[in-house]
């Protein structure tokens, strides 16, 4: 038995000279409760190691699964975003108090922003569409839109997109006085923190339209900045605002839960699709909007 023990450490000295196995010829229970707190650095290496393999083994993994599932929209993969920067660029100085106006976000890489407003389509393969393809874009919701269903838009939320102020019923705000602005804008901050946990930051004022009382009201609710865009996806096309009629980096684009009945039969995952053919054709690939503002 001695001579079988005294192999049994030799073997084991060998292999840990070898492979930092942490071998020991102490019983299970024992070799358990001494390598709790194994030496810092080989701990590390191999974790790094480790790591390292499994992302060089997942990765051939992971990119087949996302070429997959574009595939089943319809789609091919988009580029993968640049990491954000550690330093959100600075909105354009806004006067007399009130937060800043912006359709674009200053940055010369190869970014767009996806933006979908109001809330009226909720179509459940919209989500699926999302969650595959993992596309990151900003909601501007309308209670309006949204009480009869508040809980479809909680699994976007958990996917890591954003949900922003686009007031309570979607009025023209030019046409209102400044305490009625503000009670749109301030009610639906409300209720959006009750029902998804997070007070927006952000107000896109409905069909782009604002004045300066919109500023203050922005203000006065907590919101940084009034955003606007670029250019609006419709069914097929893009509307540019530029007379290229081109994407440039940074841009910010409007698109809108909409369904068949407002888009002439066309899907809300159909339309999507087509918005990311045009992104992908002209070279750009879509980041996170609250990542830069």
């Amino acid at each position: 038995m001695h001579r079988r023990t005294r192999g049994a450490a030799l073997a084991c000295l060998l292999l840990t000279a070898g492979l930092a196995t942490g071998c020991t010829t102490e019983s299970r229970a024992d070799s358990s409760s001494s390598s709790a707190t194994p030496d810092a650095s080989a701990s590390s290496e191999r974790a790094g190691r480790g790591e390292a393999g499994a992302r060089a083994g997942t990765e051939p993994d992971t990119k087949a699964a996302t070429a997959a599932a574009y595939r089943k929209w319809g789609l091919e993969p988009l580029a993968a975003p640049p990491a954000p920067p550690a330093t959100k660029p600075s909105p354009p100085a806004a006067e007399g108090g009130g937060v800043p106006v912006i359709s674009e976000i200053p940055t010369k890489q190869k970014i767009v922003f996806l933006t979908f407003d109001d809330g009226a389509e909720k179509d459940p393969k919209f989500v699926t569409m999302m969650r595959e393809l993992k596309i990151p874009f900003t909601m501007f919701l309308t209670d309006a839109a949204i009480r009869a269903d508040y809980g479809y838009f909680k699994p976007l939320r958990q996917f890591g997109d954003g949900v922003q102020n686009h007031t309570l019923t979607h009025p023209n705000l030019r046409t209102l006085g400044a305490s009625a602005q503000k009670q749109e804008i301030c009610g639906q901050q409300t209720k959006l923190k009750a029902e998804y946990g997070n007070t927006p930051r952000l107000l896109r004022p409905p069909y782009g339209n604002w004045n300066e009382d919109t500023r203050a009201a922005a203000a006065s609710c907590g919101l940084e900045a009034i955003v606007l865009w670029r250019e609006s996806m419709q069914i097929t096309n893009m509307q540019y605002q530029r007379g290229d009629k081109k994407l440039h980096p940074g841009d910010i684009i409007l698109a809108h839960f909409r369904g068949p009945s407002e888009l002439k039969g066309t899907t809300m995952t159909e339309m999507t699709a087509n918005l990311l053919r045009h992104i992908q054709e002209q070279g750009f690939t879509v980041a996170r909007l609250e990542d830069y503002l």
